[in-house]
Parts: C-alpha cells; sequence; structure tokens
C-alpha cells in the first residue's frame, strides 16, 4: 500500500515511516520542514499543494499526523491552528474522497477531552476516560481546533468517505512537560506511563493497525495509551493517596524508584481507558508502567524517549 503520510518530518512520522515500511508499505511523505521521510514540502493549509500529492502520486491510505501541537501555542496565533489542523484536514479529505482513497488515520488527542475542571482535579476521585466521555470542553486552541477536525472526519465518512478512524492518543511528545517541573522529565513520564502515556513506538503501530482494519470499520474512534493498572473501583483513592494503589499492584515500585532517585505520584486525577482499542482494534501497547520497573530492575535505560532539548522542526 502507497500511504501519504503527514507530519513525516516530525517526531511521530519520523517512526512511523520507518515502521510502515517494515510493514510492507511504501510512504509519500509530506511536511512544511525537511526530513528523511519527506518527500514533498507543502503546509496542509495549501490546497492546491495537496491536491497535487494526490495527483502524481497513486496514494491507497492516508495517515494524517501533521498537526500544530499544545507547545506551539506560545509559537503561533489561534488562526494559524485553524489553517493547519481545520482547514488542512478539510483539505486532505476533499482530496482523499476525489480521488477515491477509501482509508483514512487521523492522530489525535486525548488532550481535548481535558476539560479544566479535569486539569484542576475538582472532583474528589479520578476521571476515567474513554471513548464514550463527554460532553467534551477543550480548554485551549489545540483541543478545539482538533475536535473540530474528528468531526470534519466523522462528517465524511458518513457522506461518502473515506472511511477513517481516529485515534486519540496519549502524551508520546519526547520533551520536557511545558507546565511540570517537578519531578524530572524522566520521572514525570514513566509515572504518566501508569494513566496517560504511551511511545511513539506503540503510537505507530496504532497507526498502522487502524490503517489496515479501516476499511471494515467505516469510522470509529479509539483512545491510545499504555494499559492502565488501574480499575474505576479505585477512583477515589487514586485522589486521596495514589502511592498506596500503585505499592499495591507493583509491591518494589518505592524501593525501584528510591534507586533511580524518583518519586511515586501522590494523586493521580485522570485515568485513560484504552480497553476499547484492545478488544475492537486489537491495539495493545507493548510499553507499559511494568515494563519500565523491569527495565529498572535490570538496570537498563526506561524504554521511552526524553529529550530535553527537541522542539519542532519548524522551529529548528
Amino acid at each position: 500500500m502507497r500511504v501519504l503520510v503527514t507530519g513525516s518530518s516530525g517526531w511521530l512520522g519520523r517512526t512511523l515511516c520507518p515502521h510502515l515500511h517494515a510493514a510492507g508499505h511504501e510512504t509519500v511523505g509530506l511536511d512544511p520542514a525537511p526530513g528523511a521521510h519527506t518527500n514533498v514540502r507543502a503546509s496542509l493549509a495549501d490546497r492546491e499543494a495537496v491536491n497535487q500529492v494526490f495527483a502524481r502520486y497513486a496514494i491507497d491510505g492516508v495517515i494524517h499526523a501533521g498537526a500544530l501541537h499544545k507547545p506551539d501555542i506560545a509559537r503561533y496565533p489561534a488562526e494559524a491552528f485553524v489553517d493547519v489542523n481545520v482547514t488542512g484536514t478539510l483539505n486532505l479529505l476533499n482530496a482523499a474522497r476525489a480521488a477515491g482513497v477509501g482509508r483514512f488515520v487521523f492522530t489525535s488527542t486525548t488532550s481535548l477531552m481535558i476539560s479544566q475542571e479535569i486539569r484542576d482535579e475538582a472532583g474528589d476521585a479520578a476521571a476515567f476516560l474513554d471513548e464514550a466521555t463527554g460532553p467534551l470542553a477543550p480548554r485551549n486552541i489545540y483541543g478545539v481546533t482538533k475536535l473540530a477536525a474528528e468531526g470534519l472526519c466523522r462528517l465524511y465518512a458518513a457522506s461518502g468517505g473515506p472511511n477513517v478512524v481516529v485515534l486519540r492518543t496519549a502524551r508520546f511528545f519526547p520533551e520536557e512537560d511545558d507546565t511540570h517541573k517537578v519531578p524530572s522529565g524522566p520521572n514525570l513520564k514513566a509515572n504518566e506511563f501508569l494513566n496517560r502515556r504511551l511511545t511513539v513506538e506503540d503510537t505507530a503501530r496504532a497507526c498502522t493497525i487502524a490503517l489496515e482494519a479501516v476499511e471494515t470499520l467505516g469510522f470509529d474512534l479509539f483512545v491510545i495509551s499504555a494499559p492502565t493498572p488501574f480499575t474505576r473501583a479505585d477512583a477515589a483513592q487514586l485522589m486521596r493517596d495514589a502511592r498506596a494503589v500503585i505499592v499495591q499492584r507493583f509491591p518494589d515500585a518505592p524501593a525501584l524508584y528510591a534507586a533511580m532517585g524518583w518519586e511515586l505520584p501522590r494523586r493521580i486525577g485522570r485515568v485513560y481507558d484504552a480497553s476499547r482499542a484492545e478488544r475492537v482494534l486489537g491495539f495493545r501497547a507493548r510499553t507499559d508502567f511494568s515494563a519500565i520497573l523491569t527495565a529498572i530492575r535490570r538496570g537498563q535505560p526506561p524504554p521511552f524517549a526524553h529529550d530535553a532539548t527537541y522542539v519542532s522542526p519548524l522551529v529548528t
């Protein structure tokens, strides 16, 4: 299959394209920034450039991973998010439909499910978030535009195609969190595998599985995250004393963390439930919190990427 990959120079794209190649697919990379897997340098907001890609290449499927992301809020105006994330998605859907392309995977974000109330952890129990969570009230322009793009995908799948699978991915970025300075970046990432993170490699696997399944699904939407060890029965205690719940599941976690100079979270206010992706899509992340503890036991590096110096290729 020849797959158009948008955002081919970005963090996901540079992992996704080799993953697709290994699975036997060809890729055509589209990105405004140069990269090893980018064939066409253009903005998604440029409708004519998008149309030309479909006219030049015999595209069989699309994985739409290109976007302005949350860290870009400090760099770009709101209008740029609408141009790239909304109009760019519309341009791709129109071009795919005109070319008769039936497979379209859209990488969205779990961020759009986080209202200000959830972010503030205003309740007395952790929020378990899945595909049925709502009503949705994104708290920034990134979430608003990704939700609007999801709506376009749903509309097109229901009115002539292409078929679309939307993947609301948890965090997989390598850089430092732009809102939390404590604990350290690697410690924070390790903690997030309990409730809201996955690796970029697992994200690429999810995209590939969705691409191969989309024709039989028509339209569907999945939360994509590392499997959580928690259940909804843990929700109240996760807000009161998350460490106690973690120790119940992983008795040696405190000692392993102490050896790293890390700390376990004392409070967890949200948990992404990715179980439907496993049941329906057949995807389960390979790297979870257990894998992190196993790496520490073996004296190996943590099985996830951390790069405090990473910035978007459009910035570099």
